[in-house]
């Protein structure tokens, strides 16, 4: 990839790409199918109003407009210039561009970065031509984009000929051309509006970062829609995004990239060098980014926050017509962590006044078949569900059947939402996916903000992702970061050193202090109290057990000079080329239930902690939660007992209490030390032993990495 250096300007406009005024079709074709007639179809189907360059050495018209012999024909200034031509043809042709003052290229060719060191050399020659020129480059290996409100398609795909108007849109940003075509086609079907569609490509000279801050700007876009294999300008996005959300402009996001497979794939596919899927999944939603799992669930959370605007955190009320999906629907929202709490009292008598006795009153609800015999009912209990604060969301979960029994449902249910005119998200969800629906009852549900889902689950998974986003807690601790002075020469800083650093931060470890030979080994023990450990310390030893570097359970003077001794053999059998500084000395601790605190300056999302279950529950269920490092005291807490086996921190089966804040202390001080420390590259404490609440946590072993400083 190009460097910094060469990313586009932040000052330079898009304009010219993405509200084109000129267009100029490089291997323009008279042949339907080619890329550049199909280009050419799309601009005259949508209409373009300026000047359109046709370039094809081999004809003199293609369509009754003329066509010139080369670039160098071209008028100076062209805002945007199409490049449907082989690759190998490429870098002349942008050389050629810039010379006549081309403002923007899209570029369709593919056999770039993704295809090796020699595709590669020529994606960074196109990027520093557009840095020297103050070009923008969309691509290689890209499907163009689409300007919905203004009608410029400059991309080979048929785009029907929509027009945004007065409707509010989504902006779709993705790598990839294809999956922003099927996005496109997929809101479209959903009867939504597009701003702006780009697919970014190789993005030699424009990312993602750059359309996302343009989008943000662009008053006719109020939510981005994301597919990213991989964030070149991480920090960057993360700016962006925050700033996205201060301007209430929700940004969803479809991150290929969690398996090994899918991140090879990445690097073949677009260039990218994919990082890790859960470091970027625990930034970009600190954030505030909603981050999905599939392309429908995309689909489906764009089409909710767009019709819908923010859903509350608050529970969500279920108004369906089946006992049995009731229990379906409590399971499944157990498993998204979507509530659905039970009426207020005064909730429920008056929703016990306006059905009848047989229906009970309960959230789920289950209406029975009684609406088809009154269909008034929708009306009278959807009233009091939206005067309902304690919901922040109402889902109407509706079996359709047939045309016939749909009009009978759909029609007072249209009438009750455009009557009661709701003040909070109402979201229709048909319970039987393929039922025989006029189109006509679904695009009256959208023209009143209501989402037309046809399952029920993709109803609550949606809602979910939302709710989830206005319950995060986006504060930032209080605590300032806290700047470390580090060795010199960068590397592990062993154990003994290590503790120095983090004592100070009321990081607890064992009671003790570091030797360099028996004697002050024993004057430690003195002063702590038998019996004791013994560890060796070296930087180049850092998994001290398997060296033999560990001696537990040493109960006098006579068994410590002992085990000194045995100490210095154990390591010198197992690498004799280490030397050891000495020895900690610490206090034998009691017994505890183990987690590990880690933490990581990533090279590019930046510093993360890892908290989570120690021992078999880490290597087994992986139970642990990436944080960010500037959580308050409350965030971390909530984190812990999102563990798996969260459960266990508050008593489980009679067991005590655990001291969870004691715990979220250490997180919360490492978080401290990561910040203001960008220089440290790892911390690993591991294990932390927790106790009953009151009596603290303890960590008994402590490494730092760093960077070379």
């Amino acid at each position: 990839m190009a460097t910094d250096a060469l990313d586009i300007s932040r000052t330079r406009s898009l304009d010219r790409l993405l509200k084109a005024q000129s267009v100029a079709i490089v291997g323009a074709s008279p042949t339907r199918g080619a890329l550049g007639n199909s280009v050419l179809l799309n601009l005259e189907r949508h209409g373009f109003a300026g000047n359109i360059h046709l370039i094809n050495p081999k004809r003199d018209e293609i369509a009754g407009r003329p066509c010139l012999k080369s670039v160098e024909e071209l008028p100076m200034g062209v805002d945007a210039a199409v490049l449907a031509i082989p690759g190998a043809a490429v870098l002349d042709t942008v050389r050629a561009l810039a010379a006549r003052g081309v403002g923007a290229a899209v570029i369709f060719s593919a056999g770039f970065a993704e295809g090796g060191e020699e595709g590669l050399a020529a994606q960074r020659e196109v990027a520093a031509i557009a840095a020297e020129h103050n070009m923008v480059i969309e691509g290689p290996n890209c499907l163009g984009m689409v300007n919905y409100v203004d009608g410029i398609p400059l991309t080979f795909v048929e785009t029907p000929a929509l027009r945004l108007g007065d409707k509010p849109g989504i902006g779709i940003v993705s790598q990839s051309g294809a999956m922003a075509v099927v996005l496109g086609t997929t809101l479209m079907s959903k009867d939504l509006g597009i701003s702006i569609s780009v697919s970014t490509g190789n993005e030699a000279a424009s990312g993602v970062e750059d359309y996302v801050e343009y989008l943000l700007d662009d008053p006719n876009t109020q939510v981005i829609g994301m597919i990213v294999e991989q964030f070149r300008k991480p920090a960057r996005f993360l700016a962006l995004a925050a700033k996205a959300r201060a301007a209430g402009k929700p940004i969803i996001l479809l991150h290929p990239g969690k398996s090994s497979a899918a991140r090879e794939s990445a690097a073949t596919h677009t260039g990218a060098m994919a990082g890790d899927y859960a470091v970027m999944r625990a930034k970009v939603e600190r954030a505030g980014v909603v981050l999905v799992d599939n392309l429908e669930e995309l689909g489906d959370v764009l089409d909710l926050a767009l019709r819908s605007g923010p859903i509350p955190a608050g529970g969500t009320a279920l108004l369906t017509e089946s006992g049995a999906f009731k229990a379906l629907a409590l399971d499944l929202c157990e498993a998204l962590s979507l509530e659905l709490p039970a009426m207020a009292a005064r909730t429920a008598a008056r929703m016990r006044a306006a059905i009848p006795d047989f229906i009970a009153v309960s959230n789920p609800m289950d209406l029975t078949a009684q609406a088809l015999v009154d269909p008034d009912l929708y009306r009278r209990t959807l009233e009091p569900l939206l005067d309902d604060p304690t919901y922040g969301s109402v889902i109407l979960g509706i079996i359709q059947t047939d045309e016939a029994t749909s009009r009978m449902k759909f029609l007072p249910i249209i009438e009750a939402i455009r009557t009661l005119k709701p003040g909070k998200p109402v979201i229709f969800a048909g319970l039987d996916e393929g039922a025989d629906v006029p189109a006509d009852y679904v695009r009256d549900l959208r023209a009143l903000g209501v989402p037309y889902f046809p399952s029920p689950d993709r109803a609550f998974r949606a809602v979910a992702h939302l709710a989830r986003l206005s319950a995060r807690d986006f504060a930032n601790a209080d605590a300032a970061p806290v700047t470390a002075e580090l060795p010199v020469g960068g590397g592990v800083i062993p154990e003994y050193r290590a503790k120095q650093l983090l004592a100070p931060l009321a990081v607890p470890f064992p009671k003790g202090g570091f030797a360099r030979d028996a004697g002050e080994a024993k004057a430690v023990a003195a002063a702590i109290g038998y019996p004791v450990v013994l560890k060796a310390q070296a930087a180049a030893l850092s998994h001290k057990s398997d060296a033999g570097g560990v001696i537990l359970n040493i109960a006098d003077d006579a068994a410590l000079d002992a085990a000194w001794i045995r100490l210095y053999a154990n390591v010198a059998a197992h690498a004799p080329d280490v030397a050891l500084d000495g020895a900690l000395v610490e206090a034998m601790g009691a017994r505890g239930t183990e987690l590990i605190v880690g933490a990581r300056n990533d090279p590019e999302w930046g510093a993360t902690i890892l908290a989570g279950f120690g021992g078999v529950q880490a290597e087994l269920l992986h139970d642990v939660r990436l944080l960010p490092p500037d959580l308050t005291h409350d965030a971390i807490v909530a984190e812990l007992r999102a563990l798996k086996s969260g459960a266990l921190l508050d008593g489980y089966r009679g067991s005590p209490m655990l001291d969870v804040d004691a715990v979220a202390r250490i997180i919360a001080a490492v978080g401290r030390l990561l910040l203001g420390t960008p220089a440290i590259r790892e911390i690993d404490l591991n294990p932390v032993l927790v106790y009953p609440k009151g009596q603290g946590a303890v960590a008994l072993d402590a490494l730092i990495l760093t960077n070379q400083i």
